[in-house]
């Protein structure tokens, strides 16, 4: 919450800052390429590859054997990420030219300033990759804060240098170079924060001689399907960027429509995965099918509760939010109405976005990264044939519908998959209580598309910004209200539900239990 929070102060002030211009334009490409990488090939490999393995070497062999376990792997994917990173650093222009941002080929001011934003980025993959594999040794140990504060600092660094390139004055592309260097030091701070995290969980991490180990190996087997299942939203993403970098604005409206819905995508989706992933490998290993079971039904109807309202209110009232959130500076109603429009399509996919991320788990656990990544293509592949067809009279509309599209296939095949294999049991309390959270989403989306108009004068670009923000929290609030007393009421929720989701209790099983380690 804290790292969404920060998030979209740093997205405001960028957006007045820089709009939609060519200096956004540029520098959302440029991040998007190591942003992109570090989800496939760091959080999404290492989630679904180390964690199991992690935890089985510390049921084998105790905090030595996963230290000698973690010591081969941070061996050898260090080696692999600096030749990596040298690699993609000598082959930057070619890569931003005809694989990142072709569209930018007419604009050589802008392709250049792509290419020297994205070569000061790109070695925060290399940070981050290392401070995956820290965080997923910590997911392992039950201690789940620094790896989620840890991305905190990224977006509190860029707020600060944002407010030092207001109060200096500097120029567009002079702000966009400073950020590139902030993303940089940002990696360097996570992973230390990691690094004596680890250390501090018990687990000390030295260098060895990389070398291809039985453990290595297996790591490296499940990691490389695992990379393109876990980080299929970011190959989409990536997909989109290019096909978008064919049309002015485009690219900077995509991503400032899609930090909206990452929060509760974020809050809710990633969190559930993180978690319940390292507990369902448990409980499977320790033969406890009924409890894997039950945390997998129970991740699904806490992840639809939190997320089928916010899908609603961000179909409803998408205009309203992006104008207060965004419009100022440099950034006009016309851009407010092209992201509004991105982000209700959006809205439509979230809920396959994160049920994606609670289903997924369910593969890992029992080691099987290949499936998922097999839908993941397919979803790829549906992608980038919906967003080329539909760009050329939709724009950045058009790249979020294939999103959308796209995230709902992955997710319906998934789903079909478990129920298919008698991983996903039927479950009498999910299934009465989905169609009720659907219609306290509707009755909610109803009453809030009525009272939009109602408050409409507060909520016009010509109103003072606190009328659009005070119209807005009232929006938000009676939605609140009316979506937990109908979900409530019809019995779509209720607060056993809900303890249960919020509150972990290790000591409840022996899968738990097992690993000795007390959780934060």
């Amino acid at each position: 919450m804290l790292s969404r929070v920060f998030g979209f102060a740093r997205e405001m002030m960028m957006a007045a800052a820089l709009g939609t211009g060519p200096v956004a334009e540029a520098f959302y490409a440029a991040f998007q390429f190591p942003n992109t990488f570090r989800r496939l090939f760091a959080e999404g490999a290492f989630n679904a590859a180390f964690v199991p393995l992690f935890a089985k070497e510390i049921e084998a062999g105790g905090v030595e054997g996963a230290k000698k376990f973690s010591e081969e792997v941070f061996g050898v994917l260090f080696t692999v990420l600096l030749l990596l990173t040298i690699a993609m650093e000598l082959a930057m222009p070619f890569l931003i030219r005809y694989a990142i941002a072709p569209g930018f080929a007419e604009n050589p001011a802008k392709l250049l300033l792509t290419t020297e934003l994205a070569a000061i980025m790109f070695p925060y993959l290399m940070c981050m990759s290392l401070g995956a594999m820290m965080a997923g040794m910590l997911n392992s140990l039950h201690r789940y804060f620094a790896a989620a504060i840890a991305p905190v600092f990224l977006n509190i660094i860029l707020v600060t240098i944002l407010v030092a390139a207001w109060y200096r004055g500097h120029d567009g592309p002079g702000v966009g170079t400073m950020l590139a260097w902030g993303v940089m030091m940002a990696g360097v701070v996570q992973l230390g924060i990691l690094f004596f995290a680890v250390r501090h969980a018990g687990v000390s991490i030295g260098f060895r001689r990389p070398r291809l180990t039985k453990n290595v190996r297996r790591l490296l087997w499940l990691a490389l399907p695992a990379a393109i299942t876990g980080g299929i939203t970011q190959i989409n993403t990536l997909v989109g960027t290019a096909i978008a970098s064919g049309k002015a604005g485009a690219v900077p409206s995509l991503n400032l429509a899609d930090r909206v819905y990452q929060l509760p995508l974020g809050v809710v989706g990633v969190a559930v995965g993180v978690v319940l992933l390292p507990e369902l490998a448990r409980a499977l290993r320790s033969g406890h099918r009924v409890e894997a079971a039950n945390l997998q039904n129970r991740s699904v109807e806490f992840t639809l509760f939190l997320t089928l309202p916010a899908a609603a209110a961000l179909l409803t009232i998408a205009e309203p939010i992006v104008r207060v959130l965004y419009e100022r500076g440099a950034f006009t109603p016309q851009d407010t109405t092209l992201v509004a429009e991105v982000l209700s399509v959006f809205g439509i996919g979230l809920p396959a976005f994160v049920l994606i991320k609670a289903f997924t788990p369910g593969f890992f656990a029992r080691e099987d990264t290949r499936t998922p990544m097999y839908f993941a293509g397919l979803s790829v592949i549906v992608n980038i044939s919906i967003a080329l067809t539909l760009f050329p009279a939709y724009g950045a509309v058009g790249i979020a519908i294939a999103a959308a599209t796209a995230g709902w296939i992955n997710a319906g095949l998934l789903f079909g998959t478990l129920a298919w294999r008698g991983h996903w049991t039927r479950d009498a309390a999910l299934v009465k209580r989905i169609p009720r959270l659907l219609l306290a989403s509707a009755i909610m989306a109803g009453a809030l598309y009525f009272a939009a108009g109602w408050l409409g004068d507060w909520l016009a670009a010509a109103s003072p910004i606190y009328s659009q923000a005070s119209a807005l929290a009232v929006l938000v609030a009676g939605a609140m209200v009316i979506y937990f007393a109908t979900a409530f009421g019809t019995g779509g929720a209720d607060m056993g539900m809900i303890r249960r989701n919020v509150k972990r209790r290790p000591g409840e099983t022996p899968a738990a239990g097992e690993a000795g380690q007390d959780p934060d």
